[in-house]
């Protein structure tokens, strides 16, 4: 059963694209309704090997803590681990929500998508 905040999540992401002709927002709502199962997790030690610095990064599913980010990004993801969230603040990159993401880039230009 999907809550009632992803519904609303995969709703907004869904008016975005439509609004903003960013396919982006789309992929993020379908990946929002897949069931919890489904769902991938990756490493912090993986986003520092995928990414470069100043990267927008966008991780439909749950970040969990093992390694570190050796450069700043900035980071929106469905979930993350409470030792993930403190070792990305501590390198100086910070996390936003996917509406405040949805507001910086209109577009989803700029922005990766990892998964």
């Amino acid at each position: 059963m999907t809550s009632q905040v992803v519904i609303q999540m995969a709703n907004d992401l869904k008016k975005a694209s439509s609004k903003n002709s960013a396919p982006i927002w789309a992929k993020l709502a379908e990946y929002a309704l897949k069931p919890s199962v489904a769902r991938r997790n990756i490493n912090l030690y993986r986003i520092g090997q995928l990414t470069k610095e100043n990267d927008v990064v966008v991780f439909p599913g749950k970040v969990l803590g093992t390694g570190n980010i050796p450069h700043k990004i900035t980071l929106c993801s469905f979930s993350i681990s409470e030792s993930a969230a403190s070792k990305i603040l501590e390198s100086g990159s910070s996390l936003v929500s996917y509406s405040e993401l949805i507001e910086k880039h209109p577009t989803g230009k700029g922005v990766v998508l990892l998964g």
